[in-house]
């Protein structure tokens, strides 16, 4: 089923509802006050099955200027558009800005409606067919057909419905196979049902039972029923009118503006990089002037932030930064309406570039990298992002600040030649920056063998710390791993072509030292009066003994005490042919021969081992 969403547009009683009723059956009308007053005050919905493969949702939006806001509340997510001029009156002040808005959201499909026409006779109606041409011209309405109808005697309808499915089956759908976003346009109590939010599935699909997240605010909830144009489904897919039951949330805490999400996909901004576009009729925009932004079903305020002037002019665009008021659930590529503060009026808009913009940046720099991402491609935006990251980006980090699904964002990546390291979560880094910091990691480790001869190699912690501070821990171990050049052995990074050379007054001391430890049994000397005796200075003596523990000839139980390991090797030969026998430190001390000194590390070792168990104030051989 092809699924797409028509919005009228137009000046106010020029019969858009009207024509909505007529081509459906449905009236868009919603409220009282509505059908009462005879005009359009909120958002109106309806559908149309035209065949049995294709089905258009209308969205009915107000035509009255108070109601502007509630008109691009609707308009953001319609793929069509049905420009209604009334034949009576042709083309009006409110005809003029909803067309700038739809030009400025980048719609680019659309059929003009002459409606009214049984109020006029044909020359009139032919007058305002060529007023509409010509208003039409230069604009992605130019060359579309212009159909006179009229909703009371049905004259033109067939012909609209046919114009509408010709035009319908040219038009791409919408990305059902992206993440889900639901722009909330309605949420309401229903009797029996709970809450229920409607709105114009923009991507991806919801399922029932599924969980949702709420942006802004990111509160949790469950789907516990889906509705699509009125009728119970099992899922919503992009391009249909939805509805949803929701489950975990009152309606009171939801609605116009915000967005249903997947939970832990997207973030809500309240700065955001764009490219704003000024209409010719506009003011001059100022750099920090307040505006009133729309995106979407949202409506919050704004400053403009421009990056490369002190003033737009009318007619022109510029990069800029935008600081909402609050925080509004966009993603790049989205378009926006911006109003003047005071008076409300429309004058301009533009395209999402980034949505979360570096901090700091130069206002040159700024203006380059926001035009780059407007008109950047899925790969070239993938590598800028990570490019600049300083340690890459997870492959859910960019679907986060681009809206592209993990498949996407992978396919990106290899178009654009970065590297994707496997973990946990799949990371993305710049070639370049990863073979660099490679060779990083090689030049420190040989300066650091050339410095300390006797020492294994540099500490992994301190080189994080210094070089990769903020980095995942598992990006210093994927540099590693690929390296041709460094290894890791434990906690230390050494070249593989590393060797320990010992000078002969080093290994004689060296043997001094091991003798020493291995002649003392478990009655060891004090190790710094073992390394005073060894013949070589302080600090290279302290090398020795520590390359006698990696070598494991030394075992430490505690910071004061070494021993040999043929000594603790004997006593826990000693103990397990004791196996299972209860004893406290006397009896330790009688069997081993050395003082509480020694006996009470000795055993806390063994604890530690799993050799011995304590048991109060016993010890039990296991």
């Amino acid at each position: 089923m092809r699924n797409i969403i028509a919005g009228t547009a137009g000046h106010i009683d020029h019969g858009k509802s009207a024509l909505v009723r007529a081509l459906t059956g449905i009236e868009p009308d919603r409220w009282e006050e509505e059908k009462r007053r005879g005009i359009s005050i909120d958002l109106g919905f309806a559908h149309l099955q035209l065949d049995k493969d294709l089905r258009i949702g209308f969205i009915d939006v107000p035509g009255h200027e108070r109601f502007i806001k509630n008109m691009l509340a609707g308009a953001g997510g319609i793929d069509l558009v049905l420009l209604v001029i009334g034949a009576d009156e042709s083309i009006k002040p409110q005809t003029r800005e909803h067309f700038d808005i739809c030009k400025l959201l980048g719609i680019r499909h659309g059929i003009i409606v002459l409606t009214k026409v049984d109020l006029v006779d044909p020359d009139i109606a032919g007058l305002v067919r060529l007023e509409a041409e010509e208003f039409a011209a230069g604009s992605f309405l130019e060359g579309a057909p212009v159909i006179a109808v009229s909703s009371k005697t049905g004259e033109g309808l067939d012909e609209l419905r046919a114009a509408l499915s010709k035009l319908a089956r040219t038009i791409a759908e919408k990305d059902a196979e992206g993440l889900p976003r639901l722009p909330i346009d309605r949420s309401f109590t229903m009797r029996g049902f709970g809450t229920v939010v409607t709105g114009t599935l923009i991507s991806g699909r919801i399922r029932t039972e599924q969980e949702a997240e709420v942006q802004p605010g990111g509160k949790r909830l469950r789907v516990r029923g889906v509705q699509v144009h009125g009728a119970a489904a099992q899922q919503a897919r992009a391009g249909q009118r939805t509805a949803l039951n929701l489950v975990g949330v009152e309606a009171a805490e939801l609605g116009r503006g915000m967005t249903l999400v997947e939970p832990g996909s997207f973030a809500a901004s309240r700065i955001v990089d764009c490219e704003v576009a000024l209409l010719a009729s506009a003011k001059p925009l100022k750099h920090r002037a307040p505006v009133h932004f729309h995106a979407w079903t949202a409506e919050t305020e704004a400053e403009v932030r421009l990056f490369d002037r002190d003033a737009l002019d009318p007619g022109t665009s510029a990069p800029a930064r935008l600081v909402l008021k609050e925080p509004v659930m966009l993603l790049p590529g989205d378009r926006f309406i911006i109003r003047m503060f005071s008076p409300v009026v429309t004058i301009g808009g533009g395209t999402i570039a980034d949505i979360s913009p570096p901090g700091r940046i130069r206002r040159a720099e700024a203006a380059r990298r926001t035009l780059d991402l407007v008109r950047a491609q899925p790969a070239d935006r993938v590598a800028l992002l990570v490019r600049e990251s300083g340690y890459g980006l997870g492959v859910t980090a960019v679907t986060a600040r681009t809206g592209m699904p993990g498949p996407a964002v992978e396919t990106a990546a290899k178009a654009a030649n970065l590297l994707l390291l496997p973990g946990a979560e799949p990371w993305l880094v710049d070639r370049p920056w990863f073979a660099a910091r490679q060779q990083l990691i090689h030049d420190t480790a040989a300066a650091f063998h050339r410095r300390n001869p006797l020492l294994p190699g540099v500490p992994k912690e301190e080189f994080r710390s210094r070089e990769l501070t903020g980095a995942p821990p598992f990006l210093l171990d994927a540099l590693v791993k690929d390296s041709k050049t460094v290894v890791a052995e434990g906690d230390i990074l050494r070249l593989r072509s590393h060797q320990l050379h010992l000078k002969h007054d080093e290994e004689e001391a060296l043997a001094k030292i091991e003798k020493a430890f291995e002649e003392a049994g478990l009655a060891v000397p004090a190790t710094a009066e073992v390394l005073a005796r060894c013949g070589v200075d302080p600090a290279r003596s302290k090398n020795l003994l520590q390359i006698l523990i990696r070598q494991q000839k030394l075992v430490r139980i505690n910071e004061d005490l070494l021993f040999h390991r043929t000594a603790i090797a004997a006593l826990k030969q000693l103990l397990a042919g004791r196996k299972g026998e209860r004893f406290a430190v006397p009896a330790f001390k009688d069997w081993t021969g050395v003082s509480r000194k020694y006996a009470i590390p000795l055993l806390e070792f063994l604890d530690r081992e799993r050799v011995t168990r304590r048991d109060g104030d016993e010890r039990v051989i296991v």
